[in-house]
């Protein structure tokens, strides 16, 4: 059924229904969010539909980093901290005013691999493209390399470091071109309750061009306030996510971004190398102006041990691997 979610383009894919077919066809993986619910004031079974208006009971915290009276000093002072590079640690130190970092040729070894295997399994038919046309979903389930990637115990160290939680492995994508998809934050796809508790990797697969939809991002755009479902016209209803709902979340993300006059950087990675970045870090694909140019990439979505994971977007709890 989570194969026919992921290619299903039709109208069932904005009624609520479908998705509490698939919850409960997973209720055992959503059983421990019965306690989460109890806490932050989640009146509904667990696999009903949920959004960020359902909880009543809000968290005061925030992760550590994201505090605005946060000093260098205190993040220097963690005991964690001396387990980097010094490039690493530097960068650490600019994470509460930029919201991301880069790990140069981190992959670089493994990076030809990771694309012979995504071509073997699309020619296996044990993945292939969803209804996006654009993006290979959870490849790690069906590779021990792609799972060792994911799973980097050196990425998963910056995560925990992060988070001062540890990290949960939750989601990957593969991409062949690039996705061309609006500025978004991660953060409405995949939420959390306490907010935050959310981080991303982005690999370089190749040498990426100028023209082939470049990675786009907003250094500094984290540390505007969350948009989830109350902050703009969803469209939704009790039985439907509304036709428009996406749409009208990347408009409200464009008038932020005019609003604040934030201005994209665009990565322009060599092979190997990973871009880290916050669960609320405005970024998207750039336009393809380069039919012919690939952007083989690989990105990896971690959530925070013992939070409460959902999806805004679409109001339905996440449905996560056991035994991460």
């Amino acid at each position: 059924m989570q194969q026919w979610v992921q290619k299903y383009k039709g109208i069932l894919r904005n009624l609520k229904p479908t998705y509490w077919l698939y919850n409960l066809s997973n209720l055992g993986k959503l059983q421990k969010n019965k306690a989460l619910y109890k806490k932050f004031g989640v009146h509904k079974s667990v696999w009903q539909s949920i959004g960020h208006a359902d909880i009543k009971t809000h968290s005061t915290d925030v992760p550590w980093m994201d505090k605005p009276t946060i000093t260098a000093n205190e993040i220097r002072q963690n005991p964690l901290f001396q387990q980097f590079s010094a490039d690493i640690q530097e960068q650490l130190l600019a994470w509460p005013q930029n919201g991301y970092l880069i790990l140069k040729g981190h992959f670089l070894s493994k990076a030809e691999q990771i694309n012979a295997e995504v071509e073997r399994l699309r020619a296996q038919h044990k993945v292939g493209f969803n209804f996006t046309g654009r993006k290979i979903m959870d490849a790690w389930k069906e590779s021990e390399l792609l799972n060792t990637v994911f799973k980097d115990e050196r990425i998963l160290k910056v995560f925990q470091f992060i988070f001062q939680k540890k990290a949960i492995p939750f989601q990957t994508i593969n991409f062949v071109y690039g996705s061309e998809q609006k500025a978004h934050s991660d953060f409405v796809h995949m939420t959390t309750e306490p907010l935050g508790y959310l981080s991303a990797m982005w690999i370089a697969l190749e040498d990426i061009q100028e023209g082939s939809g470049e990675l786009e991002y907003y250094p500094g755009s984290h540390n505007l306030p969350y948009v989830l479902s109350e902050n703009y016209n969803t469209g939704n209803n009790g039985l439907m996510i509304g036709k428009n709902n996406y749409e009208n979340y990347e408009e409200k993300i464009a008038q932020l971004i005019q609003q604040h006059n934030l201005k994209p950087h665009y990565f322009y990675a060599k092979k190997g190398d990973v871009l880290i970045w916050h669960a609320n870090l405005l970024h998207g694909g750039s336009p393809i102006k380069n039919s012919n140019q690939t952007r083989k990439s690989m990105v990896g979505h971690y959530y925070a041990d013992g939070v409460l994971c959902y999806h805004d977007i679409s109001q339905r709890p996440a449905v996560i691997k056991e035994n991460n």
